[in-house]
């Protein structure tokens, strides 16, 4: 039986992966009273006088909604709100079983921007933060930025944002493995989706030399004309030489590339263009846009992919439990370019400098410590940052 149809059987027997446990008993009247009427008038009151402290007297503290329209799911693409369930409930689970933070899935039956703006906008209050899921772009972005002025929680898409915060962690380390300075380096990033754009931006502020976009039509480049709206923004803060042309054209020279694509795009002579020492990150599932092997064979000194049957698994298992642990730790209102940073350099620093090599550029993603040490990190910065609520945490 292949992992496909196990899975499937495993599903059945599941009849969902997460469920509510209580944290009282109600065994009696006293413990009704105080669990319920009447005795639960008085937090009720207390909120109503302070809405703070709904954080104190209820679990909102720990919860966030994972949210999605099931118009991105995975490699499968829009299957609806009901399909992509399995997805959203899996992503609580790894929140309870990496951070022990609790999550519940919020699938909205909607494609309107106003509408999703609008429900999770409504739904805010009971939860201490919101994990956007498999949104398509370019609607992604729009709601993202809208749901970031209007909610006083954090909001935080995970598809953008988590992997732009592991690719980052892995760069880092991938350059101390091949001696290159991030400052000098020339990264290609190829696909120009939620994802790509994130990508681009987060590595901007880490202080890379200089990025080059490309999308299906070839490089991005400014002056030119784009149906998606973000990539007027993107054009601008990338391609310095503006260059034009294909993406073979694109990688020539290019100290490393970044593939959010399809699979199969990457050619070994195009790894060969590249600089000395090139670094892969090919992350498109399940086919990445280039194997490591043929990657490796071509001249690649480090590469990545998103898969688990190979080093390097560039995963956000490691980075959005522990960036959700330390944003609800000091009830931060966002998570901003300086807790993001902060996520990326904790998990890099997480792999010691003696198992640090071309294969272990990345932590074990089942290290228990490592969402502790994201978290500790992302509260910190978060605090230094000046949008934290609260200026003392326990994790």
């Amino acid at each position: 039986m292949d992992i496909m149809q196990s899975a499937l059987e495993k599903h059945k027997e599941w009849k969902g992966k997460i469920e509510i446990v209580s944290r009282t008993t109600v065994n009696n009247r006293d413990e009704l009273s105080h669990a319920y009427t009447p005795g639960v008038a008085k937090p009720c009151l207390e909120i109503q006088a302070n809405p703070e402290l709904s954080y104190e007297l209820t679990r909102r503290h720990n919860l966030v909604a994972v949210i999605t329209d099931g118009t991105a799911v995975l490699g499968l693409g829009d299957i609806g709100p009901e399909a992509s369930m399995p997805v959203m409930e899996g992503k609580c689970a790894l929140f309870k079983e990496f951070a022990g933070v609790d999550a519940f899935p919020v699938c909205i039956d909607s494609k309107d921007t106003d509408k999703i703006v609008k429900t999770i906008a409504l739904i805010s209050k009971s939860f201490g933060g919101i994990n956007l899921e498999d949104i398509s772009a370019p609607r992604c972005f729009e709601i993202e930025k809208r749901l970031k002025e209007i909610v006083d929680i954090p909001v935080f898409h995970d598809d953008q944002h988590g992997t732009a915060i592991v690719a980052s962690a892995a760069m880092i380390n991938a350059a101390k493995v091949t001696g290159k300075k991030i400052e000098d380096m020339t990264l290609v990033i190829n696909g120009a989706g939620a994802a790509g754009c994130a990508i681009a931006k987060q590595f901007i502020t880490l202080g890379i030399g200089n990025i080059i976009m490309v999308d299906i039509k070839g490089i991005i480049c400014d002056g030119d004309e784009f149906e998606n709206p973000s990539h007027y923004e993107i054009a601008k803060l990338t391609n310095k030489n503006k260059i034009r042309g294909s993406l073979a054209d694109a990688m020539k020279n290019a100290d490393a590339f970044i593939g959010v694509s399809k699979p199969n795009l990457v050619t070994a002579d195009m790894v060969k263009s590249m600089a000395d020492k090139p670094i892969i990150f090919a992350m498109a599932n399940p086919t990445p846009e280039i194997m490591p092997d043929e990657a490796k064979a071509a001249g690649a000194c480090v590469v990545g992919t998103g898969r688990s049957d190979f080093p390097n698994q560039i995963n956000n298992v490691v980075a959005f439990p522990g960036v959700f642990k330390g944003a609800l730790a000091v009830r931060a209102k966002d998570i901003n370019e300086d807790m993001k940073l902060a996520a990326a350099y904790a998990i890099a620093g997480s792999v010691s400098a003696d198992k640090l090599d071309a294969d272990n550029i990345l932590p074990d993603p089942f290290d228990r410590s490592i969402p502790v040490a994201v978290a500790k990190a992302v509260a910190d910065a978060a605090i230094k940052s000046g949008i934290a609520k609260k200026k003392e945490y326990t994790l």
